[in-house]
């Protein structure tokens, strides 16, 4: 008998003994063939996203006071959304990217909101308080739009991936589950 195997010590015969490793066999391999499954599809999806070029070298001050802008959010997958209070689309993807950055924030996603309004931080802020705003808000000037490239319409957003490169840009909004998909892509 042997000691260190527990499915002899019970009493069991040689041929459950035979059944009890092949299914722990068998499980062992299941799961290597579903973690490389899982693998080839994100390798998949990424390499369908196209490389739009670097990001912008660009750095703001978000409504809380403290920097954020490429240097600072390398490492991290980042989307860059270009926004006004007054857009109606805008406005209707917001509680998707809240949602997006509590459930991928643990993960390495950061979700910016540079704010094109011209009224300054202040209503931008009330704005983001009365809505529930919670992922990271600035302002943009001309020059930061300038940096990213001509914006055709609001929003105007940007995927980027963990090595500073632009992996998606969409004009107006996308289904919440499509977008998801693309920021898991990169994650």
């Amino acid at each position: 008998m042997h000691r260190s195997d527990p499915v002899r010590r019970a009493g069991r015969g040689k041929a459950s003994v035979m059944r009890v490793r092949f299914r722990r066999r068998f499980v062992i391999l299941a799961t290597i063939a579903l973690l490389a499954v899982s693998s080839c599809r994100r390798a998949k999806t990424l390499a369908s996203l196209p490389d739009l070029g670097a990001e912008p070298a660009w750095t703001v001050t978000d409504l809380a006071g403290k920097p954020v802008g490429a240097e600072t959010l390398r490492g991290k997958v980042v989307v860059v959304d270009f926004w006004a209070t007054w857009c109606g689309p805008c406005l209707e993807e917001m509680p998707g990217y809240v949602d997006l950055q509590k459930k991928y924030g643990p993960a390495g996603l950061v979700i910016v909101g540079l704010s094109v309004d011209e009224g300054g931080a202040a209503p931008v802020r009330e704005f983001a308080a009365k809505n529930g705003i919670t992922y990271r808000l600035a302002m943009a000037d001309e020059k930061l739009v300038a940096q990213f490239g001509s914006m055709e319409g609001f929003p105007t957003t940007f995927l980027i991936d963990r090595q500073g490169r632009v992996r998606h840009r969409k004009i107006g909004i996308m289904p919440e589950a499509g977008y998801e998909q693309l920021i898991r892509s990169l994650l």
